[in-house]
Order: structure tokens, then sequence, then C-alpha cells
């Protein structure tokens, strides 16, 4: 049992929601313990109030947390009832092992099926501003390429603005929540030190070049055509480091 503090029209907030907290949980462990299986009726009001020594208020307040947590449901007339327990659904994109090679065809597999599409929108849909970043970032890809310095921040910022040129928040929140893993650099370099091979730099930019142009002119075909190469070409280049062996990156 709780402690015997009994919840009065005088007392703080505070208590009464430490009580209520204190019951929600004990409750929660009552039903994952299996004391109250899934369909069973948990005790009345009453007689909670009774076992946990709290006022009808704490319980009520309790239960509907519990209810607000997919545990219990009220049934008018019939009382409060244990609900099947729902499965904790994992976020997207937890499991990749940037590591493998293989894992990253996937990522640009599914890439593929987004940036296309989403080049073309940006295509008829961007606005002045809107070209004016894409521009932007574009550049700095070339800078940071040219001075040497990983490319992977601002490649993964030129595509994300090109999905933000859309106009559609879905496709950047979907690239946001793979983030940076969408640019897999590192399996290119044999060591974390060594910086990839500036040939390779020049086909991304030349391949990115032909992306924005299509899009600064507004040619919405154009623009898929050049994303779906660039994506693919990307796709080719690691399916020939899988048939070299080389199934882990550095």
């Amino acid at each position: 049992m709780v402690s015997h503090a009994q919840p009065s029209p005088s007392e703080k907030p505070t208590t009464r929601r430490t009580l209520v907290e204190i019951v929600r949980e004990k409750l929660r462990t009552q039903i994952e313990s299996g004391r109250y299986p899934t369909g069973q009726r948990l005790p009345s009001e009453a007689q909670m109030t009774q076992e946990f020594e709290v006022s009808r208020t704490v319980i009520r307040e309790a239960v509907a947390s519990l209810r607000a947590d997919g545990l219990v449901e009220p049934r008018q007339g019939a009382g409060v009832f244990v609900l099947e327990p729902t499965a904790q659904v994992k976020p997207p994109f937890q499991n990749i092992d940037l590591d493998r090679i293989s894992s990253m065809i996937e990522l640009l597999e599914l890439r593929t099926a987004v940036e296309v599409e989403a080049a073309g929108l940006a295509a008829t849909r961007r606005s002045p501003a809107q070209e004016e970043e894409i521009i932007r970032c574009m550049h700095d890809v070339q800078s940071a390429a040219t001075a040497g310095t990983p490319t992977m921040e601002a490649d993964f910022a030129l595509h994300l603005t090109i999905a933000r040129a859309t106009n559609n928040p879905r496709f950047s929140e979907f690239l946001s929540m793979i983030g940076t893993n969408l640019i897999p650099r590192k399996a290119l370099a044999e060591t974390d030190a060594e910086p990839v091979a500036p040939e390779y730099l020049d086909v991304i930019q030349a391949e990115h070049e032909e992306i924005v142009n299509a899009i600064l002119n507004g040619d919405e075909e154009a623009a898929r055509t050049a994303m779906r190469s660039h994506l693919k070409s990307s796709q080719t280049r690691y399916r020939a480091l899988l048939r070299a062996g080389n199934t882990r990156s550095a």
C-alpha cells in the first residue's frame, strides 16, 4: 500500500500529483505482471481507493493516464478494462549498418523512389528564393571538395534544399529522418583519414550541376532524369565495390 497521506481539499497539487504517479505505476505494474490480464475489468473506484488509500480524484487521474498510454479503456456502465498491449513501433532507419555497402545500396534504392519525384516537383514549384538556395548549396559542395574537406554535410544540404523546393514538406521530412546517412562517402575511402578521390567528387559535382540546371530551367522531366541518373550511378559504384569483394567500408 502507498502512504496513508489522504488527499484533502487543502492538499497541495504537487502532493496529489505524486500520489497519482504512485498509483499509476502500481496499476501499470499489476497489469504488466498479469494480475489484471487483457480483457479483465479493473477494480471499481471505491475498491481502488481502499487498496491505495487515496481519493477518487487520484484514482481517476491515474486511470486517465493509463488510458492515454493505451493500457486501459473505460466502458460506459461497465467499468475500466485492460487492453491488448500494443507492439512498440521502432523508429525507421534505426537498424542500418552504415559500415556495410549493401545498406548503402538499400538506402540509394529508397532515395531513388523519393528524390526523382522531388526533383521533378522542384522544377515546377520552386520559388526564386529557393533557386538561390539551391545554387548556394551546390557551390558549397564544390567549395568543400576544392578545399579537400568532407562534402557530406554540404551534399546532404543540397538534396534537402531540392526536397524543400517541392513545397511539399513531406519530402524534406523524409530526407531529414534519414539524415546525412543518405550521403555515404566512407565506403569509398580506405580509412577515416583518407579523403574521397577528387575524380569521384568531380563526377558527383557534374551530376549535381545537371540536376540543378534542369530544375532552374523548369524542365520537370530532365530534372527527374538527372536525379535518377545520379542515384543510379551511385548504386552502380557501390555494386562495383561489392563485386570487388569489399563488403565493408572503412
